[in-house]
């Protein structure tokens, strides 16, 4: 029982952060009342890799 409720608890706590980031950071604007918290998921969007789109091409092309 307490597994579950610990699992929902996480579920919820992810599903409010994806909410966040795409309420506020992605779209380039600070989060009222907790501009730190913006900043640190600009720095983390920032530091995940991403294809360019010549890599993106040659993906498609090995296949």
């Amino acid at each position: 029982m307490l597994f579950l409720v610990v699992a929902m608890l996480v579920s919820l706590v992810v599903a409010g952060a994806v909410l966040f980031y795409v309420a506020y950071p992605h779209r380039g604007e600070k989060a009222p009342g907790v501009p730190w918290l913006s900043d640190a998921m600009e720095k983390a969007a920032e530091a995940a890799p991403v294809l360019e789109e010549h890599e993106v091409d040659l993906l498609r092309s090995t296949r």
